[in-house]
């Protein structure tokens, strides 16, 4: 389902920038995000984004800072995005009234728009998924990917091409009709005793969606890293039994990572890279921003073939359910 929901968030993209834009503070001051597992993943792709569109800091909230110390940071001026798919975390929607209360104006991103999540908030945008039955988050986590690049847009100022965007589920639809490539990978991933995922940059936030898949769908130990953390340690550990999944998608972020996967290699770590002209291609021609997404659903795909090589059900890990109720 994911192509047609990038259709319909790409039609509404317009209506979505103007109401962005009538809901922000006025002299933005920065942004502030508030979500947990996949949701802080896309959180952390769109930082860099909205970071080079306000230059403005953004930071994402821990909502253990109030649970846990009882801080009361002053966040006036500042736009607060509370992220939930299920819109039901109860610590997201807390917090996200707490920054709200603290000065902040305060959106909810989600995909159901009777939530807690979404009555907390200032303004509710709806991903427009539909349900998602899967415990690990697919659909879901591409459309919050794709609306955070179009507040990423908003906050900037500077639509992307309506090329690119009109090309991102074509391209999206491509990778879900050519599965052959994962499915090599996960023969040897299976077997492994860890793996890393290296991303920079925007792709660092993919980097850590994809280790969360391999862990809850495929039960592999992973470890997320940006390319300039992963050369200050985790790289002495690279080896047969730890192989190296990198980000080389287009950019300067995918390049720096193309440099360490053929460091990694040199050092006889196994390495699989998923890109444009990776080990796993993605197609080529989207800028960084878009690229991400597909990228993603490559990771999915990977992830769900080790767990199929493993003879798991990727859809309904032990030990957990849809909605964590932390």
């Amino acid at each position: 389902e994911q192509p047609a929901v990038l259709r319909r968030l790409v039609v509404r993209r317009t209506g979505v920038h103007n109401q962005i834009t009538h809901a922000l503070p006025e002299g933005l001051a920065g942004v502030a995000f508030v979500g947990r597992g996949s949701s802080a993943n896309a959180a952390m792709a769109a930082r860099v984004m909205i970071e080079l569109a306000t230059r403005k800091p953004v930071v994402m909230v821990s909502p253990s800072i109030d649970r846990l110390y009882g801080a009361h940071t002053d966040y006036f001026g500042h736009l607060a995005v509370g992220l939930s798919f299920s819109g039901h975390t109860p610590e997201v929607v807390s917090t996200l009234l707490d920054l709200q209360d603290r000065g902040a104006a305060t959106i909810a991103i989600t995909g159901d728009a009777e939530s807690p999540l979404a009555e907390a908030a200032g303004l509710t945008i709806d991903l427009g998924t539909g349900p998602e039955l899967a415990v690990p988050t697919t659909k879901g986590f591409t459309a919050e990917l794709a609306m955070l690049v179009i507040l990423a847009e908003t906050l900037g100022g500077t639509p992307l091409p309506h090329e690119a965007w009109a090309a991102v589920a074509d391209v999206t639809q491509q990778v879900l009709e050519d599965a052959a490539a994962t499915k090599e990978v996960a023969r040897d991933l299976a077997a492994a005793q860890h793996v890393s995922v290296v991303g920079a940059g925007t792709y660092l936030g993919i980097a850590h969606e994809i280790a969360l898949k391999f862990e809850e769908a495929a039960l592999l130990a992973a470890s997320a890293h940006s390319s300039a953390s992963y050369r200050h340690g985790p790289i002495a550990m690279a080896s047969t039994a730890q192989p190296l999944v990198a980000l080389v998608g287009p950019g300067s972020a995918g390049a720096d990572t193309t440099q360490l996967a053929a460091e990694a290699a040199r050092n006889g770590a196994p390495v699989v890279t998923i890109g444009p002209s990776g080990t796993i291609p993605v197609p080529d021609g989207l800028p960084e921003w878009l690229a991400s997404i597909p990228m993603a659903v490559r990771g999915q795909q990977l992830a769900l073939a080790i767990a199929t090589e493993k003879g798991l059900d990727p859809d309904q890990p032990p030990t957990l359910s849809k909605v964590t109720l932390t």
